[in-house]
C-alpha cells in the first residue's frame, strides 16, 4: 500500500471508486444527483482540494480530499473496506493537520461507523437541502498533538 498525492492520470480510478462507494453508503441518492456529483468531483472538487490516493498493488483503491483540516471526501473501493486503508488515509490527514472536521450523512452508516471508530465526535446536525437528508458535522481532536495558539 502506498499513499501519494493525486495526479490527473488518477481521475478515472478516483471517480470509479467514488461512485461505487457512494452507491454503497448513500442509497438515498438519486442517479441524477450521483451523476451531477460525479461531474462536480472531476470539475470542481478535485482541482480545489489537497487530494491523496492510496494504491494497492499499483492500482488506486481509495482517496482522501482535504480543504485545510476539513475532510471533504474519503472514499475506498468497497472491496477494500475493513483493511486499514481508510485509517491510513485519515492518519495521513491527521499527521498534516492535527484536528480534523468532516460532514457525513446521518443515513450513511458505513461512514458514521468509520468516523466513530477513528475517534470523531459529534458537533452539530443540519439539513442538506439537495438530498433532503440530515448531515452530521464531526470533529477529531488530536489529543496531545494540538499546536499552541499564536
Amino acid at each position: 500500500m502506498e499513499i501519494r498525492q493525486y495526479r490527473q492520470a488518477d481521475l478515472e480510478s478516483v471517480l470509479e471508486t467514488w461512485e461505487l462507494a457512494t452507491r454503497l453508503a448513500h442509497k438515498f441518492m438519486t442517479d441524477e444527483f450521483i451523476a451531477q456529483e460525479r461531474k462536480n468531483t472531476a470539475d470542481i472538487y478535485l482541482p480545489n482540494t489537497d487530494t491523496w490516493v492510496v494504491e494497492v498493488n499499483g492500482v488506486v483503491r481509495g482517496f482522501i480530499a482535504l480543504m485545510g483540516n476539513e475532510v471533504g471526501a474519503i472514499f475506498l473501493h468497497p472491496d477494500y473496506h475493513g483493511k486499514g486503508i481508510g485509517k491510513a488515509l485519515m492518519d495521513k490527514a491527521q499527521s498534516m493537520h492535527g484536528n480534523l472536521e468532516v460532514e457525513v450523512f446521518k443515513a450513511n452508516t458505513v461512514g458514521r461507523r468509520f468516523y466513530s471508530r477513528y475517534g470523531f465526535e459529534h458537533l452539530e446536525e443540519k439539513f442538506h437541502e439537495p438530498t433532503g437528508q440530515q448531515l452530521l458535522r464531526l470533529k477529531f481532536t488530536a489529543h496531545g498533538l494540538s499546536r499552541p495558539l499564536q
